[in-house]
């Protein structure tokens, strides 16, 4: 074989050798590329869809809330006050004086005439003690709208010795000023005119004077 027949039949096996070299290298490159695909796909897994069935709330609160009743409280029974309404009689003596309080029924805004709420014992003087003298005055004074007692002044005082008690009395002014003082001490429901309280004026009352028998 000459060396220009050699040279031309190694160009005729590279033109016919260079289709199946190209298809080569196509399949090689479908096989990467299929390759490197498959590579990147990560697997993945469906979750279900969840569903939550629907519920119907019920709610306590209403529009209307009814108040809590109150207890019913049955006021206490208050007995009414009792009244003192016979006449003041005050006798003094050596013990200690004593001061008596009574309320009465009724109501201060009725009509009506004054109502003693007070007594009050005088303090026997010492200077009758002493002498064994006994006695009585009778003083005025006048009770104002609040029931208080204003202006006491002495009508009659008598007196005589406690081994004459059988005997008259005589006049004396040795109870006067103790019966003054007691007297100034007075407390009264006033008088109720037309639903109003009005003064009384000379309103005469009697202290006594008495020493206990020994």
């Amino acid at each position: 074989m000459t060396l220009g027949n050699f040279a031309l039949t190694k160009r005729h096996l590279f033109i016919s050798g260079a289709p199946l070299a190209g298809f080569l290298l196509f399949v090689f490159m479908v096989i990467l590329i299929s390759t490197g695909d498959a590579g990147d796909i990560t697997k993945a897994r469906k979750i279900g869809d969840v569903i939550m069935p629907e519920r119907e709330i019920e709610t306590l609160l209403t529009d209307e809330v009814e108040p809590p009743e109150e207890p019913e409280i049955a006021p206490p029974d208050i007995a009414p006050p009792q009244l003192d309404t016979q006449p003041i009689a005050i006798s003094a003596n050596t013990s200690k004086p004593q001061i008596n309080f009574n309320q009465g029924s009724g109501t201060l805004f009725r009509d009506g005439e004054y109502i003693p709420l007070f007594k009050v014992q005088p303090v026997y003087p010492r200077r009758a003690q002493e002498r064994g003298t006994e006695g009585y005055v009778i003083v005025a004074f006048t009770i104002t709208e609040s029931g208080t007692i204003q202006d006491p002044y002495v009508i009659e005082g008598k007196c005589r010795s406690v081994g004459n008690r059988d005997g008259n009395y005589n006049d004396c002014s040795l109870f006067n000023s103790a019966t003054i003082r007691a007297a100034s001490k007075l407390k009264y429901r006033p008088t109720i005119r037309d639903g109003k309280a009005v003064a009384v004026e000379d309103v005469p009352h009697k202290f006594t004077f008495e020493l206990e028998d020994s």
